[in-house]
């Protein structure tokens, strides 16, 4: 192998892939067969690029839900994934949510967060740091603002252990995800901050932000957006669609999604959040890291009085955007389009939507013992 090169010093993706071809004796032509440009990635999006994965990309749907700001309005779901099965499950939830008259989905914008780490001298001065962070909110503010027309600072939640004082800042970052963003004002509230005392700043990101991993602070204080998403279901649908029964969903989701997560010790209290939001993760251009924070969630289920059946999700760590990233790439741009949404909020909100239709599938399918069947019928084709 050769040692000698840098794959930074090639002038393109095609002189990348020439000398990989050669180096390894192998053939790239579907890698570099691809509608992204290096211009439009290049110095973006990705270094050292040499070509593009692709992922099939299905449709589910429709889905019938009413938003936040929105009357009732009917969504298609674009899904890129490679398992088999999964689209046609989303696309069975999404005739049993738009029969039962659609999905009611609620949102909040917590904000998009980053969260420094300070050295401080001692407990003292810790705490004097802290009181000093929370009585300047609004100094901090025009320090943070000062860096992005479409970002404004929300709070800072402060907590000291030691010698170590976390503040947790937390951003409107419009349309945007933010991270970035969120991450340059941070920055400058920080210069602020360490002018000002006597703290001392160790990193940027002191996992009190808490990125792209599972937590206990994302899931109880919330991160991005929250998303809350119900139906109700009528014995007749569940049977006619879902072939199952208000009682047995309500019977699995205590034993699985609650009790069975307990056993695991699980922060996803559900059965596949993380399916449905990972497909429309890649679809749409998302940062495909916050898929695990998108796991984060309870599902719920009761039998009401009159025999319907209650299912809902919650959601309390959605990062998303409909601007910047990926969102900007040909495919995903499109696939953005077929959702028909307005702005991040509603983007948001009907991913909610998808991942609850794609729950209430696959726990009616787990009820009536035909997932292996579904997958066994539409995942091993030529196996």
């Amino acid at each position: 192998m050769n040692q000698k090169f840098n794959l930074r010093d090639f002038t393109s993706a095609q002189k990348r892939r020439e000398f990989l071809e050669k180096e390894l004796k192998i053939n790239l032509e579907n890698i570099g067969n691809s509608v992204i440009s290096e211009d439009q990635v290049a110095g973006r999006n990705i270094e050292n690029l040499i070509g593009a994965t692709q992922i099939p990309l299905g449709i589910a749907g429709p889905l019938k839900l009413q938003t936040t700001n929105y009357e009732l309005r009917t969504h298609y779901i674009p899904l890129a994934t490679t398992e088999g099965a999964l689209v046609a499950s989303v696309s069975r939830g999404c005739k049993a949510v738009t029969q039962s008259g659609g999905a009611q989905v609620f949102a909040e914008d917590v904000g998009i967060t980053r969260g420094p780490v300070f050295k401080v001298k001692n407990i003292k001065e810790g705490l004097k740091t802290k009181e000093w962070i929370e009585n300047h909110l609004s100094l901090l503010s025009k320090a943070a603002e000062s860096t992005s027309h479409h970002l404004k600072l929300k709070k800072i939640g402060c907590r000291l252990v030691g010698r170590n004082l976390y503040a947790r800042f937390y951003y409107d970052s419009t349309d945007a995800m933010g991270m970035n963003m969120a991450t340059i004002a941070t920055q400058q509230a920080v210069n602020l901050i360490t002018k000002k005392t006597q703290a001392v700043c160790i990193s940027i990101a002191g996992n009190f932000d808490i990125d792209k991993k599972p937590a206990w602070l994302n899931f109880i204080s919330g991160r991005g957006k929250r998303i809350w998403a119900e139906v109700i279901l009528s014995k007749a649908t569940l049977k006619e669609v879902l072939k199952t029964s208000p009682q047995k969903i309500a019977g699995l989701v205590y034993r699985k999604c609650l009790l069975g997560s307990i056993m695991s010790g699980s922060l996803g209290f559900n059965a596949h959040y993380a399916n449905v939001a990972a497909a429309i993760f890649a679809a749409t251009g998302q940062d495909l890291a916050h898929v695990v924070e998108a796991s984060l969630g309870i599902t719920t289920a009761e039998v009401l009085e009159n025999g319907n059946l209650h299912f809902s999700i919650y959601l309390p760590s959605l990062v998303v955007g409909t601007v910047g990233g990926g969102t900007h790439l040909p495919t995903q741009k499109e696939a953005l389009e077929i959702m028909k949404i307005s702005d991040v909020l509603e983007y948001s909100q009907v991913v909610g939507a998808a991942i609850l239709a794609g729950e209430l599938s696959l726990l009616a399918s787990l009820t009536e013992g035909s997932l292996v069947k579904a997958h066994q019928k539409l995942g091993r084709k030529g196996k």
